[in-house]
């Protein structure tokens, strides 16, 4: 698995988008028991942070520690520093196992090794994430031109799984049927920069030519926002079995 989001952990932490209520009471509605759940790449523990509203322990895994050591504190959240394809769990241990925007980056046959192995006879295994946001027609031009254009060799070769809308995705589950959901809420420019500052093509870009690829569309992007605030919406993408 690769770490792509340990350089920019803050960042991540502060900007990235949070799911809707409707994911995860979809979600707690498949699973009859509550005991244990795992957030694999749980990042800055995000949706180990939800789970924790639900389930009596929930066990968070992710190999950045600079990742861990933002993520939120709670008492039945246990953080470990260990990947999700080779994990030190029990056999039959979970009733629901979450990977968030990251299933992309790992080895599939290992890990869902490991979930088959650790999952409960009645468990339910869930991996989700987003796609690029929708704003208007005039921000989501220049959005595209920097995503394509300007960062399309710099995104790692399993973003086309996102690209792709999770359609492409391995899943050997018996996979359930998913409403559509999506992210919508409220952003400043400032917030919109700032999330696009965690894109790991973004820091790819960085570290190859040592200068910062939003320069190139920041004055053009400014001018299609104007003024305020803006909606925004990610369409998410989810994939559920048992």
């Amino acid at each position: 698995m690769k770490d792509n989001f340990s350089v920019q952990s803050a960042g991540y932490a502060q900007f990235r988008p949070t799911y809707p209520t409707e994911l995860y009471d979809f979600l707690f509605s498949l699973v009859s028991d509550k005991q244990t759940a795992w957030d694999c790449a749980t990042g800055n523990g995000q949706v180990a942070t939800e789970l924790a509203e639900h389930f009596n322990q929930v066990f968070a895994t992710d190999i950045s520690q600079n990742q861990l050591s933002h993520a939120v504190q709670k008492e039945n959240i246990s953080y470990l520093l260990q990947s999700s394809d080779k994990s030190t769990f029990e056999d039959y241990t979970f009733d629901l196992i979450t990977v968030a925007q990251a299933i992309h980056w790992f080895d599939f046959d290992a890990f869902y090794s490991e979930v088959k192995r650790t999952l409960k006879p009645f468990g339910i295994f869930a991996a989700f994430g987003y796609g690029v946001m929708q704003i208007d027609e005039k921000v989501d031009i220049v959005i595209h031109k920097l995503y394509k254009t300007i960062l399309g060799q710099y995104w790692d070769e399993e973003r086309k799984y996102i690209d792709e809308g999770y359609n492409s995705l391995p899943f050997p589950f018996q996979e359930l049927q998913v409403p559509n959901f999506s992210i919508k809420t409220s952003w400043s420019f400032e917030q919109l920069t700032g999330y696009l500052n965690t894109w790991s093509a973004v820091q790819h870009f960085k570290k190859a030519n040592g200068s910062n690829p939003l320069e190139m569309v920041i004055e053009e992007l400014q001018l299609a926002w104007g003024e305020g605030d803006k909606d925004i919406t990610f369409p998410i993408l989810m994939k559920v079995g048992k």
